[in-house]
């Protein structure tokens, strides 16, 4: 069993830059696949970034790419995703999700813990 806490989300200026952690429990995280996803009002979850056990292989979404940086530390059971150059439409409630594999995927459906997610509001 995984649980997953983020924290750091916010309001800020767009252009500006959040940071945000997802600890985690459990002792299989440095196992884990680790992703963020986000959901705006009235729309599906989508995926965002992901990263592999190791830390040494990322992917991002087109809509984030350059701009967001997920990282992991595990001795920390830590998960962060640096937000910078932040958009309006990066306005959402941003979750953390663990996958218990060693591939990642972008797919929702894949992942198999879920944080309670945490707001971050981009104003114009």
């Amino acid at each position: 069993q995984v649980q997953l806490v983020e924290s750091g989300g916010g309001l800020v200026q767009a252009g500006g830059s959040l940071r945000l952690s997802c600890a985690a429990s459990g002792r299989t995280f440095s196992s884990n696949v680790m992703g963020w996803f986000r959901q705006a009002p009235g729309k599906e979850r989508e995926f965002v970034a992901t990263i592999n056990w190791s830390g040494g292989r990322t992917y991002y979404a087109d809509s984030v790419k350059g701009r967001f940086t997920i990282s992991r530390d595990n001795a920390k059971n830590t998960v962060y995703l640096q937000m910078n150059s932040l958009k309006p439409e990066d306005t959402a409630v941003y979750y953390c999700a663990a996958k218990q594999s060693a591939y990642y995927t972008t797919l929702v459906a894949d992942y198999d813990y879920w944080g309670q997610g945490t707001q971050v509001t981009v104003s114009s």
